[in-house]
């Protein structure tokens, strides 16, 4: 359920920051910007603080090939369930929703695999020492 939810929060972070839909904080802060721009400025730096943890730790745990791994690994799936027939790539909203989906991936797993190596190999990590 730790990942699940870390993979969540992720996906919130980035949906909220942009998708198609128009309740992000992009398309917010473009007709806001003039009436709200202490709000929008509280609110980017919330955001940015979010971007921060998530990177920072995802970039310490798997580092950027780790990254770069994941993401192949994603676009492996997606290649194959387009090759099935069963994705279609036409609707742009759909494939920002995709990638919405896959960036988050790339964040869960990487905030979480401290865990995930300390339950398979029984190896705490250097900042897992003070648990």
């Amino acid at each position: 359920m730790g990942f699940v939810l870390r993979w969540l929060v992720a996906f919130v972070l980035l949906a909220a920051t942009f998708n198609p839909t128009e309740w992000n904080y992009a398309r917010w802060v473009q007709a806001n910007w003039n009436e709200q721009m202490p709000l929008a400025v509280l609110f980017g730096l919330l955001l940015l603080v979010g971007y921060i943890i998530y990177l920072r730790a995802t970039l310490r745990s798997i580092g950027a090939f780790g990254m770069g791994l994941v993401l192949a690994l994603v676009a492996a799936l997606l290649w194959v369930l387009y090759d099935f027939g069963w994705l279609r790539l036409e609707n742009r909203s759909v494939n920002l929703w995709i990638g919405l989906i896959a960036l988050s991936l790339i964040l869960g797993v990487g905030l979480s695999w401290s865990h995930v190596r300390r339950k398979l190999s029984g190896q705490a990590d250097m900042d897992d020492v003070d648990e």
